[in-house]
């Protein structure tokens, strides 16, 4: 099963909106959402079935047993997340804590011990067409590339025969976006011309060559700045980089995605344009 992924490097270029019209177009038979901090590729893609829920197990926290505690705050002074304070009692603030176990190692009276934590729920969507694979993280945790995994993961273990899997990626650079990388087969960018674009797409591109992986690029809304759009053009070429294509700014768009639609089902200008790149897309990843 070839892996594509869909990336921005910033939020709101469009990547979602790439993807969804990307899943219409392949009749995709599996997919994934990878931003588990606000997945939204739900809103777009039709399910006909409810899905299986779980939920995701991160990393441990840490609680402090007031029956054992012997108020030494040993715990407290060797947290280097500041995660435990005193206010009659030493109290653990399971927001910071990052699981790390030193206040279990040092408490001299075991007071404290490690304990599984919910730190989001993980959805699978099956029906006899396609299975799409999304989670949603917990307001305040902080384990989303190890989620992002995890949803890759339930995505391939239930995608049985599917020769295409589209992806729609976290946006930013970080720990996210890295798990996203991971084991696909090509990466798809999704630049805006704008100089923030142009800055975090040269960032994106740095941390998708390092994987040795296949990359692309393709430009939305590439006539709101033919001037910065030229940019990233002319940087493709010299850090031989795939284009894609481009894709115009398009208010039947707006209207399409606020009606839970891709840009691939309605007749507009960005949508005659998403299937040009689509069909660039597919053959830099299938040549």
């Amino acid at each position: 099963m070839k892996q594509l992924l869909i990336l921005s490097g910033k939020g709101g270029t469009g990547k979602t909106t790439v993807a969804s019209a990307f899943i219409k177009l392949s009749e995709a038979q599996a997919y994934a959402d990878c931003d588990v901090d606000a997945p939204n590729l739900h809103l777009i893609t039709e399910q006909s079935v409810l899905p299986e829920i779980k939920d995701y197990y991160g990393l441990p926290k840490a609680e402090i047993h007031q029956d054992l505690c012997v108020g030494c705050g040993l715990c407290s002074r060797s947290c280097r997340f500041d995660a435990i304070s005193y206010d009659k009692t030493y109290e653990v603030n399971p927001f910071v804590c990052e699981g790390c176990g030193v206040c279990a190692l040092v408490c001299p009276a075991e007071a404290i011990t490690l304990k599984p934590a919910v730190d989001g729920e993980m959805k699978l969507y099956q029906n006899q067409n396609a299975i799409f694979s999304t989670a949603q993280l917990k307001m305040g945790s902080g384990t989303s590339g190890m989620l992002v995994s995890e949803v890759k993961k339930q995505m391939k273990s239930a995608a049985g025969k599917a020769e295409l899997a589209v992806i729609d990626g976290s946006p930013g650079i970080g720990c996210p976006v890295i798990a996203s990388i991971s084991g696909v087969d090509m990466v798809l960018i999704v630049a805006e011309p704008s100089i923030s674009g142009i800055s975090d797409l040269e960032r994106i591109v740095k941390t998708a060559v390092s994987f040795g992986t296949k990359t692309a690029v393709c430009i939305n809304k590439y006539d709101t700045n033919a001037v910065n759009s030229e940019r990233i053009q002319r940087f493709c070429r010299e850090n031989n980089l795939s284009f894609a294509g481009v894709i115009p700014y398009d208010l039947e768009a707006v209207r399409a995605i606020n009606s839970g639609k891709s840009i691939a089902e309605v007749l507009c200008p960005s949508g005659n344009a998403v299937q040009e790149v689509y069909a660039e897309t597919m053959k830099i990843l299938f040549e």
